[in-house]
């Protein structure tokens, strides 16, 4: 059942990938460049040339000017000065920062050529990217390191094929489902080994997404939901074609699903197995009906993970909502908001889906599967007279 799946799969990122390379036509956004503050004052904000005479009033803007020695680029070694309005959503930068700016290719001695736009975080993120690892290899060992691998992998997955084909024009819906079934085959063989367990997990997680992906659709279209939000408008922009921006949000709705629905299909599968394991005289139904009893469990916590990790992503949005004081009702039926809406309730339906789906298929093979070194039921059992060492 699941070769041909596969097949399709590697067919279809085959056709959708960008292998000329210039149908990624788009507008350059800059070439970052590194450098280090030397030095900040803040002050009126004057021209250049300009001088302040007498004492400014005290509704003037302010401006925060700083000095910046270039570390790479054209202009390495140089230093450049910048000015920008002191605002509540402007970054504080002092001396000593370490920034990025975005290089537009002219006079790199320029100071126009240069914006200044964020500071360097690549130190704290490699410390965290580093404890992470360590963690997962010392619990999982030899599984964590495939788990790593597989990570890694769908990382690259992301990388090389979905962006440089949606910025190439290709349906972002489409792309989304052949770069999510790439992962979902690589990702769950590749950590959990090739088996009988590990098929149903992917035909469970490959049914409950295609359910979530149709659900998406239909609803986001019955809802006239645009997916232009803020982001999606700077990117739409910045390319030289357009792209299909309800496309992109159905792509993110199944990306971003791909991984609950993993965790979900995985751990089902393995307490059917582990049930079969435990009392091989169990049939299907017995398997299904314990299974389940997990299942019901994990998919609470699994929804309310989901809820929460679109509502914690979506804070500031829901904070500036409320201010406007309009009712809940308004807020909830923006374009922002919605999608949101569409986008959790889409995929928790979807995990619901997968816990009966994953289980019965499970308990249907896993009775067909021989299962080496299960405990026969009479060697569980303890006598009154006999110690548990003993035994």
């Amino acid at each position: 059942m699941l070769a041909p799946i596969a097949m399709v799969t590697l067919v279809a990122v085959a056709v959708l990938y960008p292998w000329g390379g210039d149908e990624q036509a788009h507008r350059s956004v800059g070439t970052p460049v590194d450098g280090v503050v030397t030095a900040a004052t803040s002050g009126p904000c004057l021209a250049p040339g300009q001088v302040q005479v007498g004492a400014p009033a005290p509704d003037d803007k302010r401006c925060l000017t700083v000095e910046v020695t270039l570390s790479d680029g054209p202009a390495q070694g140089a230093t450049i000065t910048k000015s920008m309005p002191v605002e509540p959503t402007s970054p504080r930068f002092a001396v000593g920062d370490e920034v990025v700016l975005s290089y537009s290719g002219a006079d790199p001695t320029d100071p126009a050529s240069y914006q200044l736009q964020d500071f360097q975080r690549g130190v704290p993120l490699l410390l965290l990217a580093a404890l992470f690892v360590g963690a997962v290899l010392v619990f999982g060992r030899w599984q964590g390191l495939a788990s790593l691998i597989a990570l890694g992998i769908s990382f690259a997955t992301i990388a090389l094929f979905v962006l440089p084909a949606i910025l190439a024009g290709r349906d972002p819906l489409l792309v989304a489902i052949a770069g999510a079934g790439l992962i979902m085959f690589v990702a769950l063989y590749l950590t959990h080994g090739i088996s009988a367990r590990t098929s149903v997990a992917v035909l469970g997680t490959m049914v409950s997404l295609t359910l979530i992906g149709l659900l998406s659709a239909l609803f986001s279209a019955m809802a006239k939901l645009t997916g232009l939000d803020s982001d999606t408008s700077t990117l739409i922009g910045s390319l030289d074609h357009t792209i299909d921006a309800r496309g992109l949000l159905l792509a993110g709705v199944v990306i971003g699903a791909l991984g609950v629905l993993d965790d979900v299909t995985v751990t089902q599968a393995s307490a059917v197995w582990e049930l079969r394991r435990a009392d091989p005289s169990l049939d299907w139904r017995g398997l299904y009906t314990a299974a389940l009893r997990i299942g019901r469990a994990h998919v609470g916590s699994a929804v309310n993970t989901l809820v929460l990790a679109y509502a914690g992503t979506a804070l500031p949005l829901l904070l500036l909502s409320a201010l406007a004081d309009v009712g809940l009702s308004p807020i909830l039926q923006s374009q922002d908001v919605a999608q949101e809406i569409v986008r959790t309730l889409a995929g928790s339906i979807g995990i619901v889906a997968a816990v009966p789906l994953t289980t019965l298929l499970a308990a249907f093979i896993a009775v067909r599967d021989d299962v080496s070194g299960s405990p026969r039921p009479e060697r569980n059992r303890v006598s009154r007279r006999e110690s548990p060492r003993n035994d």
